[in-house]
Order: C-alpha cells, then structure tokens, then sequence
C-alpha cells in the first residue's frame, strides 16, 4: 500500500500575513522503534527458507546469508569491536550482503568504499580516517594494507560482480586519524572542499526512519524483487540493501554493465523480475523519454542524485518518486510522486523535489538562517529524526549542523543541516530545486566539490595550479573543465594528467576537458575570475589556429565516423576530439556512453552494448564497429 505524502501543517506567517517556508512532514509510521538488524532479524526467523539474495541463476535463503553473516563476524569479532570504522570494497552481490549484516551484528562501523576504489583516494581515506580493516579483493587495496595482515574471509562466491578473494586486511591507522561518533551505524564519504573526502556519520534510527517510509511508499514485502543498483561508494545503496533486508523481500544485485545503458537497465528489470527499484536520475530519465518497455513487473522506481527535467508519460505503468535528500540527512528528506496521467501536468515540466519525509522539518531561509515566505528563494536547511548523528569532523559538523534560529519553534527539531541548496517553497508546500549557493556541483548523480578535483591535480610535481569551472551544456548538462598552469619546465599534456587523476577521484570528477593556461585572470579581490576564465578559453578556442576546423566533417570519413564524432564532441563539450582519441580518457563516463549509445541507436538504428564501446582502442574503431553493423542491416533488409 502506497503510503500518500499529504500537505504539510499550516506555517507561521510573517508579520504581513503571508506563510513562511517551513514545512513538517507527516506523523512516523510503521514502528520505528524497531532497529534496523532487529527487524531484518525478525524476516530470518519468520521466513528463514525465503530468498534473501537472487543473483543470476543463484540464490541464497534468508537462513544462508544470517549463518555467513555469523562466520564472518566471528572471524573479525577478536580483531574489530563495536564503534570501528571498516571499510568495505566489494560489489553489489552476496558477498556485500553478507558483509553489512556481520558488521551491522559486530557493532562496527559500514564505510563504503566500491570495489574499486582509487589506490590514493583509498589511501588518503585511511590517513585520514581510524579504519581498523579493509574488505576486499587484495589486488584492490592500497599498498599499506596489501603488505599487512590479511585474513581470508568465507563469502559467498557467486554472482555477476563476486570477487574470487575477499580478505579483511589489518593495517595500523594514522597517529591522528578520527574515529566515528557513538550510534554510528554506517559513515559515507562526500567531497571535500580541502581536496580529501569528508565522512559522514548516520544513526541506525535515522536510517530505520527511511526505511519505514519506503516501506510504506513501496508496499515492500516478502515476494517482491528490489534492485541493488547503486554503486557501493554512495549511500542509496543502503537505502536498497536494507529495504529489502527488513522488509523480508529479496535483493537481485544488478551486473556492472547495466548502469551503463539505460535500455539494458530495463531489459534487466524485465528479465530479473524487479518489482520495485532505484535508479540514478541520469540513467531513469531517458527511459521517460522512450516508449516505455512492455512487460515490466516495476511497481516502484525511487529515482534521485541529479535534477530531474521531465516527467513520466501517460504510457508509463511505474509510479516514480523524485526523491532529494544529501548523505547528511539520510538519503532521502522529501519525495515528490508521479502517476501516469497525474493532472494536466506538462511531461516535458520539471517536477518539484516534493514534500518532507514523517519525521522530517524541511525550511527556506535566508543568509540570517531565517524562513523566507512562500515563494521566496533561499537556502534549504533539513531537521528531525533522519538526520546524520554528524561529521567525523566535529569543526566541520559545527559549522554545517547548527541551533535552531532563537525564537523558532519546530517542534522536535534540535538541530539543522545547512545543505547549501537553492530553493523555493510553492504555495501547496512543494519545493523547487534551484541550484546551489555555493562551487560545489553534481555529476552524473555525484556531489564534487571542485577544489577536491584541484587538489588532485596540483599533486602533480608537472602542475603549478589548477581551476575547474562548471559550466552547463546548451541541453543543461553539467561537465568540468579543468584549467593547468604547468610548473617551471613543466610540458604536461591531458593524457600525462588524468590516469593520476582517476586514482584519486571517483569517475564523474574527473574533468572532461583540461586546458592548459600560463596565468590566471583575477577579480578586484585578487580571487580567480572563474566566470573571466571560461570566457578567455572560449575566446582563444574561437580565435586559435583550429577555430573552427574541429567541427568541419571529413570529406572522407565514414558516415559512423561522422555520426560518432559529431555524438561525441556534443557530449562532451568538446569539439576538438578527435576520432584517434580513447573514449574514456577523452573524458566519456558510465552515464555519457549511456546517452551516446542511445544517440547513436536513434541516428542509425545501430544497438551497440557499452562493453563494445569501452572495448575499442579508440573512437575510429567504435565508428567502425556502426559503419559494419549498418551494412549488414542494410544487405540484409
């Protein structure tokens, strides 16, 4: 049963008799006082032969996840202790599973980390951060761990994305490092403005308050199929793993290629049976935007990370929530829900971010931290139960977490989370997502704070300094785009930068596009001129011997050669690629391939799979691949 998320209470009102933009979600529901394990223990004793984890043609029962849960936490229990940070680098599958049960069952602290973390950015995490244990397949852990003690770990080694070996990995932590606060049930990390991650700590109840209201929005239950989509490093996927965990549903972790395509993300749905699912914003809007696929037993589709530009059309039979919500308030705050043929609503309308979460106080203030009225744009600051418990910080935790503003009664609100987002509350309480107040930007569903991408590349002896602006596509995607000063001597080029770069971030912060510059322009407070920048760069491109020529088609190139590049440079914003580049080093990611694939299917009827485009030496022999395809549909039509 579809839990409804009804008009919040009427507001306080300025002193004119207008509203001011403060909204309370509903009354909690669904037993909350029940804990996360505890309630994903109960589904172990009441259905113990029922499937937990579905993975392919393998599956493993409600009882065979709880008795490997049990292993492992005894083969860690002398070593790891309740409040430890481990960090996990393990891929959706069993194995994870397992992995979270037995340290949710240990009392340590879950610190997600993907399955392929960069070898420095997992290392810098480690410095920085007491994490007491690695898990994961030894050939990805950093150096230092690698050389300690290793202690092979019995985890179920079957499935689309299981390692052969998964071994916990003991290395002594760093003199200064921090430690997760008490309550801790899991930490996240989000990007730093200092150039290293930040973590965030989240409370078992905090969580337990998502999980009860996916519960109810969902109707989640024992017999439904719920997706593990979501990549390991981010926290939805908890939101996923332990939805279905307490929920006595089962898990059906997705294989790596489908977060590449959106096409094969539904033919997946279809053939895995998913019932209810979560999906990226960039990966679940192009499907809007085609016929949607027949068959699909998809009831739920939680969708967020990104803002979302249209909504869904009369033919489609799921119901998506447009969900919002930072790591430091839980994965989810507020929900905005979509029928087919809701109102007369434009499809082509971005939907608003919704309405609070029960539990959850949602405001718009000013640069003073107080509510604006209705209408009004300003900051959107988040309180109540699903709060995290903080920063591992606790300089940072004070200046984002603050008092309620004196003289402001939210009841059962003690603190709010400065989230740093511009928005506005409509009249029906609904809010707008405007865009942020500050540098930090989001790509392909993934919080990036450009002075961390910065730092990445000033840790080049060939690299002076760097900047890196974000600007927006003509279609309003967003790209970096990096700016070098080379060091004295120095002759660095994209290609020398980049494989370093990626060791060091995440896949959607590495730049697109690098540009090399002997100074930077600064504005009357001695600040780089960020917006001066991109428009010298633009201006010397258009003026520079190749002003032009990029664009210009090859009177002897192929039409696969033409399609592909014209795809490419569209996509990247960057018309001087050539078809000698790489794909991924031209600065191509999981969610650009997915958009190119779909371009090139719609230009030439040519249904290529993201493992053939990643493949290819280079965008030449990606072309050629289109050019093959389409002569034999053609002979054969």
């Amino acid at each position: 049963m579809t839990q409804q998320m009804t008009a919040p209470a009427p507001a306080p009102h300025t002193a004119d008799g207008r509203p001011l933009s403060i909204a309370h979600g509903p009354a909690r529901t669904g037993g909350g006082e029940s804990g996360v394990l505890a309630r994903y223990t109960e589904w172990v004793r009441r259905t113990p032969q029922a499937p937990a984890v579905t993975d392919g043609t393998h599956s493993w029962t409600y009882e065979q996840i709880d008795l490997a849960a049990d292993e492992v936490a005894a083969a860690l229990r002398d070593r790891v202790r309740p409040g430890d940070l481990v960090g996990v680098c393990l891929d959706r599958s069993a194995a994870l599973v397992v992995t979270a049960v037995a340290l949710a069952r240990l009392g340590a602290v879950y610190l997600p980390l993907g399955p392929r973390p960069g070898e420095r950015r997992i290392a810098a995490v480690t410095e920085d951060l007491n994490v007491v244990a690695l898990i994961g397949d030894p050939a990805v852990l950093p150096p230092r761990h690698r050389s300690a003690e290793l202690r092979d770990l019995v985890l179920p080694g079957d499935g689309a994305n299981a390692a052969e070996r998964v071994v916990a990995a003991f290395a002594a932590p760093a003199g200064a490092a921090r430690t997760a606060p008490p309550e801790t049930f899991y930490a996240v990390l989000t990007s730093g403005s200092t150039g290293r991650p930040k973590a965030v700590a989240v409370g078992e109840a905090a969580l337990g308050t998502v999980l009860d209201w996916y519960r109810a929005t969902t109707g989640l239950a024992p017999g439904d199929r719920q997706s593990l989509l979501i990549g390991v490093a981010f926290d939805p996927h908890l939101m996923e793993l332990w939805a279905g965990l307490t929920s006595g549903a089962t898990l059906i972790p997705a294989p790596d290629d489908v977060r590449w395509d959106p096409v094969v993300l539904a033919d997946w749905w279809r053939a895995a049976g998913v019932t209810v699912g979560v999906a990226a914003t960039p990966m679940a809007e192009p499907l809007l935007e085609r016929p949607w696929p027949a068959d699909l037993k998809l009831r739920h589709l939680v969708v967020g990370g990104d803002r979302m530009r249209r909504r869904p059309g009369a033919e489609v039979t799921t119901t998506v929530h447009n969900a919002y919500g930072p790591a430091e308030a839980t994965v989810v705050s507020t929900v905005h829900s979509m029928r087919a043929g809701d109102g007369a609503v434009d499809v082509e309308s971005a939907p608003p971010i919704g309405l609070p979460l029960p539990g959850v106080t949602v405001l718009v203030t000013d640069a003073d931290g107080r509510p604006v009225p209705h209408g009004a744009e300003g900051e959107l600051r988040i309180g109540g139960v699903g709060l995290a418990l903080g920063y591992l910080d606790p300089e940072l935790t004070a200046r984002r977490f603050t008092a309620v503003p004196e003289g402001l009664a939210l009841p059962g609100v003690e603190r709010l989370y400065r989230t740093g987002d511009r928005v506005r509350m409509l009249d029906d309480g609904q809010l707008e997502f405007l865009g942020r107040l500050d540098d930090q930007v989001k790509i392909s569903g993934v919080r990036i704070e450009p002075a961390e991408v910065e730092a990445a590349f000033e840790q080049d002896p060939a690299v002076l300094s760097a900047v890196v602006t974000a600007p927006r596509t003509d279609d309003g995607r967003t790209r970096l785009v990096a700016y070098v000063r080379p060091a004295d001597g120095a002759a660095p080029t994209a290609e020398s930068l980049l494989p370093a770069l990626r060791a060091w971030l995440p896949e959607q912060a590495v730049p697109s596009d690098v540009r090399f510059v002997d100074a930077f322009p600064l504005d009357a407070n001695g600040k780089v001129d960020r917006a001066e920048l991109t428009r010298q760069a633009s201006a010397a491109a258009d003026a520079g011997p190749d002003a032009g020529t990029a664009a210009a088609p090859d009177p002897d190139a192929t039409p696969g050669e033409r399609l592909l590049l014209d795809a490419v440079r569209d996509l990247l914003a960057r018309p001087q690629t050539s078809l000698a580049e790489n794909f991924t080093e031209a600065g191509g990611t999981s969610i650009v391939a997915a958009r190119l694939l779909t371009v090139i299917e719609k230009e030439s009827g040519v249904r290529l799979r993201a493992p053939e485009l990643l493949r290819q030496p280079d965008l030449r022999a990606v072309a050629r691949l289109i050019d093959e395809r389409r002569a034999r549909q053609q002979a054969g039509a």
